[in-house]
């Protein structure tokens, strides 16, 4: 006979929190302003070698701070090919944000961020190497927007990004 397995109702209140949260942003890049950023960057299309731009690049000095732009529990602090060295955040909404080309993490993987906490600084790590210092940031969401779904190259994935730019504008 086959147990059926109850979900925790501790669980269910961090999925339904995680859920109706909102969602407080600031700005990634500190001193970051709207002339830092191409506001047309977001799911450009032809972008290298990961075919379409799914975030987008706010320049800066080297070693200018990056900042959580929301609370969240740091999921991933590390290294990894194209991004370089990066930060992944677990953020409301089960949102993920995803901070590219850092020269130094200054974040471990499961601690909490606040906002506005600084988590590294500006790098030219990964495929951004021999380019203009600058963060790559993406906002990602585990729960898909099919709506957003277009029909230009890659477009089936666009329902699992968010336009950082839009949040961007509104800082």
């Amino acid at each position: 006979m086959l147990r059926q397995r109850k979900l925790s109702p501790i669980l269910l209140i961090i999925i339904g929190v995680g859920l109706v949260l909102p969602q407080k942003f600031s700005m990634p890049v500190q001193g970051g302003t709207k002339s830092d950023f191409n506001p047309k960057s977001f799911w450009y299309y032809p972008w290298g070698k990961s075919g379409t731009h799914k975030g987008v690049d706010i320049f800066a000095s080297l070693g200018t701070n990056v900042r959580s732009s929301t609370s969240g529990l740091v999921i991933y602090s590390g290294q990894i090919g194209r991004g370089g060295k990066v930060v992944l955040i677990l953020g409301s909404k089960w949102r993920i944000h995803y901070f590219a080309h850092l020269d130094e993490i200054k974040t471990s993987a499961f601690s909490w961020a606040n906002r506005n906490e600084i988590i590294g600084s500006i790098g030219t790590t990964g495929n951004a190497a021999g380019k203009s210092p600058h963060l790559h940031y993406s906002i990602v969401t585990l729960i898909p927007y099919v709506w957003r779904i277009d029909c230009d190259k890659q477009g089936w994935k666009k329902m699992f990004f968010l336009n950082p730019i839009d949040y961007l504008k509104t800082n």
